[in-house]
């Protein structure tokens, strides 16, 4: 992993400082992929290496279905409830009319034709609460585009609050039609070329490039290839104008919630001393998905994914009969694109027995499938960081991913490094490639003694928050 310096080096250390870290996505609050696992684990991380960190997001249905004890309050015209976990106090913006909704951004046949509304308004109350609140931020963190907005506002009050943006995944945009800018509270001198106008629209995500104090990306991978025309999404040319003010920083995992030893949603804990239980956990998983007990007798193969073409779900749809035929078994986990839940309920009706789909959010299976699988397969086209392949290292499930952003940062192909590899890795998102990588994964898995070794080395890596947040924090303290 890359290790970030800030300005001035390792030696200079403010101290303690105060993060406000805004985000449309917490675990275990709300979720719909790695934006909320990042945005649960972090803040905990920080808090551990002198940050005071406050966590403020939307009050979503699925936030008030928990039931929690909140305390309201309120900053100028917005609605605010807090709730207090360990080091962390979590600020929902409360507005029934934006929020009280079956999901997150869209319904199956899109996204939510307000969405400039419910997000700029999100933008405005985070602006509010920070300026206007007990609490003092010296650094807001801003994540992804449905945060763009808060440095204009920021500047709009002329509050100099320093920001950092950090990009999730650049396919994602906030993108609106021109009229939305009457409505967001924002002066016309803003919709400029080097404001937040993009080819006639409004972009938030533009926004935030432009008039956050730094922009971070969440691999050193990702970060190269949104400065590419091939990745850049077509911001890459606005990105490079601020190229000293990228950043890159790998996410990392939390283990208090994914490590095989402590994991109450598995059948036996196991770790690389005891990896012989892992056989255990995919009997489980087996019987779970009521897959046939001679599944037992093959690789199996998990998918955990949001179901879109960025994730490459076409190519494992396009390749099943053939991974069948090399002699492995595929179960799949996750929601997305219509098109996409439907080629993965069809294959599995194709193929009964063999592939296994679950068009759903589930926790307790995902856990399943990383401890009970014996091969994890992403085939992204692009990915900014990823978190499931971190997790199949810990569970001792080879990831098999393609190289790319986040991906080809963390693993090493087992075979241009036999002794010091954790993966099988492929370079082109097609599916002859991804075959010739699930037949060389196949191939290993024969060789039972050798596979065992792999595993046991591929489990005591560390990917935890430790490093990564102490970049974070170098980082903040490099913008004071």
């Amino acid at each position: 992993m890359g290790v970030f310096q800030p300005r001035g080096g390792f030696d200079w250390f403010i101290g303690k400082v105060n993060i406000l870290f805004a985000s449309t996505e917490v675990t275990p609050f709300a979720k719909t992929g790695g934006l909320a696992d990042v945005s649960g684990s972090l803040p905990k991380a920080l808090s551990g290496i002198s940050c005071q960190v406050k966590v403020i997001m939307p009050f979503y249905k699925s936030v008030k279905a928990m039931g929690m004890r909140l305390t309201p309050f309120s900053v100028g015209e917005f609605n605010f409830l807090k709730y207090k976990e360990g080091d962390i106090e979590y600020i929902f913006v409360s507005n029934d009319g934006y929020y009280e909704r079956d999901n997150l951004y869209s319904e199956p046949h899109g996204d939510y034709p307000d969405n400039y509304l419910r997000f700029s308004y999100f933008s405005r109350s985070i602006a509010s609460y920070a300026t206007g609140s007990d609490f003092k931020p010296d650094v807001i963190n801003c994540n992804d585009w449905q945060t763009g907005l808060v440095p204009l506002y920021l500047k709009i009050k002329n509050k100099n609050i320093k920001t950092l943006f950090t990009i999730h995944n650049i396919g994602y945009q906030g993108l609106f039609k021109k009229d939305a800018f009457d409505e967001i509270g924002i002066p016309r001198k803003f919709y400029t070329v080097d404001g937040i106008e993009y080819y006639g629209k409004v972009s938030f995500l533009k926004a935030g490039i432009v008039y956050s104090s730094a922009i971070s990306t969440v691999s050193k991978g990702y970060k190269r290839e949104i400065m590419t025309p091939e990745f850049g999404c077509g911001m890459d040319g606005i990105l490079r104008t601020r190229g000293s003010d990228v950043y890159g920083i790998l996410n990392g995992v939390d283990y208090s919630e994914w490590d095989p030893e402590k994991d109450k949603h598995i059948a036996e804990s196991y770790n690389s001393d005891r990896i012989e239980k892992k056989a255990e956990c995919k009997k489980d998983l087996v019987k779970s998905v009521n897959m046939p007990a001679e599944t037992l007798k093959r690789p199996l193969i998990g998918v955990i994914s949001r179901l879109a073409e960025q994730k490459g779900i076409d190519l494992i749809v396009e390749a099943a009969e053939e991974i069948i035929k090399l002699g492995a078994s595929i179960i799949i986990l996750g929601t997305g694109d219509e098109k996409y839940n439907s080629l993965c309920s069809g294959i599995a009706s194709q193929h009964p027995g063999y592939i296994s789909s679950h068009i759903t959010f589930d926790n307790a299976l995902a856990h399943k499938i990383e401890a009970g699988c014996d091969m994890f397969i992403m085939p992204s086209r692009y990915e900014p960081c990823g978190l499931n392949q971190l997790y199949s290292l810990k569970y001792g499930t080879l990831p098999i991913v393609r190289a790319t952003g986040g991906l080809d940062d963390t693993i090493v192909d087992l075979s241009s490094d036999k002794d010091g590899g954790n993966g099988i890795k492929f370079r082109n998102a097609t599916k002859n490639d991804m075959l010739d990588a699930v037949s060389r994964a196949i191939e290993l898995y024969k060789d039972k003694s050798e596979w065992q070794k792999i595993l046991k080395r591929i489990m005591k890596q560390d990917f935890s928050w430790k490093t990564s947040a102490f970049q974070y924090k170098k980082l903040y303290e490099s913008l004071l």
